[in-house]
């Protein structure tokens, strides 16, 4: 494992209780810094810092709840002066279904965390690395945002606004050293495909040229080196794992 530099430096991870964003929350601190999960689920955040060790600490946030995301940003502050990175990792798949037949409150609940939650964590967190003059938000696509996946129309649809949001966000703070880049993975077997069909799975499985899902820590080892001061030149960007699936 190559040695990335995040020696002294704060980041807070959405999502971090499981999955790709406990993967990612373990290479940060492999690489020196400290992290703060924010996560919904209270128990499993608290879980997930303890074994992370003692640079890792856990606030309970809905990343949905505007006001959540507020009172999380407090609390972290409050622990630490700063946070010099952000990754916007927390997000749900919603179900497998056609557009015709697509419960609209699920359509809602996946652009509520998706998106909205995204926006949310932005919002507050750009405002704080543009007073201390330094950050990096790395927010998680995918790539079913660039190529859409049938049966799967909404995530489809909230991750592109993911990939938009990174690119308009990436410009304006471009005059200012935070840098604001996007990952779009294809699949990643985690928890996540709890909530898929197994032929939605299959599907996935058949795009990839490699041939193979992808793993956690492969994700994590782009997103650590996007969250270091040497990620100085890229901002508005879209990083591929896509195991060969990207086209563009």
């Amino acid at each position: 494992m190559n040695q990335l530099d995040f020696q002294g430096r704060h980041a807070v991870v959405t999502g971090g209780a499981t999955g790709l964003g406990y993967a990612i929350a373990q290479r940060l601190l492999q690489s020196g810094g400290s992290v703060t999960i924010w996560d919904r689920d209270e128990r499993a955040a608290a879980q997930a810092a303890t074994a992370l060790g003692a640079k890792a600490s856990a606030v309970t946030c809905d990343v949905a709840d505007h006001a959540s995301v507020v009172a999380a940003l407090a609390r972290t502050l409050a622990a630490s002066p700063r946070v010099d990175a952000l990754v916007n990792c927390a997000g749900i798949t919603g179900p497998n279904a056609k557009l015709s037949d697509y419960p609209p409150e699920a359509w809602r609940q996946v652009f509520d965390v998706n998106v909205h939650g995204t926006f949310h964590c932005c919002r507050e967190l750009a405002a704080h690395m543009r007073g201390q003059g330094y950050g990096r938000i790395v927010n998680i696509a995918s790539v079913a945002g660039k190529d859409g996946n049938p049966n799967a129309s909404a995530y489809s649809a909230s991750k592109a606004a993911v990939i938009g949001l990174t690119k308009s966000l990436g410009k304006e703070l471009a005059d200012v050293d935070v840098r604001v880049n996007c990952v779009t993975p294809a699949a990643v077997k985690t928890a996540i495909f709890d909530q898929m069909t197994p032929e939605h799975i299959q599907f996935m499985l058949s795009k990839i040229p490699m041939g193979r899902f992808g793993t956690p820590d492969e994700v994590a080892s782009m997103v650590a080196w996007l969250c270091t001061e040497e990620c100085s030149f890229s901002t508005g960007a879209v990083f591929d794992l896509s195991g060969g699936r990207a086209t563009y």
